[in-house]
């Protein structure tokens, strides 16, 4: 998926978690961001740090900067960042 596709963080969270089923996301941006991170109970944000490798919970960053940490961008929306995330 390119970035600027129009589609949300949701949707990403879902292809990165391989949970899209026919094109359409299967769980919640949380639920999505936790398969992807292979861990439970986490908001998305925290999520997608442990999956940066980030475990120290004080050096967590926020969505959007955890989001660009992953994609290797700065200044990105979240949509737009987790579009470009490979993986």
């Amino acid at each position: 998926m390119a970035a600027g596709d129009g589609l949300g963080v949701t949707h990403h969270m879902n292809r990165l978690a391989a949970t899209l089923v026919n094109g359409v996301p299967s769980l919640d941006a949380q639920g999505a961001a936790n398969v992807w991170a292979g861990t439970s109970g986490l908001g998305i944000a925290g999520a997608v740090n442990i999956k940066n490798g980030i475990t120290d919970r004080s050096q967590f960053k926020d969505l959007q900067g955890a989001l660009n940490q992953r994609a290797g961008t700065t200044g990105l929306g979240e949509a737009e960042a987790a579009a470009r995330i490979v993986s």
